[in-house]
């Protein structure tokens, strides 16, 4: 038996350059050929409509400019998440040290549950307002 083999996770984003640029520095990825930003002063094409970063193992997150997004209001349930992000670090010290880059990137903490001792964590907003999730792993 096949199976279809997952490709990419697609963000929807009223400004696709913009979230790939966060994303690109929050997680340490890179374009994929093409579609790098353009030289200072050419129009964007390509973050008009779709771009690629790629990373380790193969991993791609896309972005598709929709721009009659309505970002999730979540954990107001007005407007539910659909698809969230997680990504985890060692340790709560590593934890905290994202935290402060996430912010500085753009990002709006949602949740803060960084004493848990269970499983300390903090919920985000992109500047798109999807959540991603950034947790200690076990």
């Amino acid at each position: 038996m096949s199976f279809p083999k997952l490709q990419s996770i697609v963000l929807d984003t009223p400004d696709a350059r913009g979230l790939a640029e966060f994303y690109r520095q929050l997680l340490g990825l890179t374009y994929r050929p093409g579609d790098e930003p353009p030289a200072a002063g050419e129009p964007d094409v390509n973050g008009a409509d779709w771009l690629v970063l790629t990373g380790d193992g193969g991993v791609r997150l896309a972005f598709q400019q929709e721009p009659k997004l309505k970002p999730t209001t979540w954990p107001d349930p007005e407007v539910p998440q659909q698809l969230h992000l997680d990504t985890t670090v060692p340790s709560v010290e590593e934890l905290d040290r994202q935290h402060e880059r996430a912010l500085s990137l753009g990002a709006t903490l949602r949740s803060d549950r960084s004493h848990d001792p269970e499983e300390p964590l903090r919920v985000y907003a992109d500047p798109a307002g999807h959540t991603f999730c950034i947790f200690v792993a076990s």
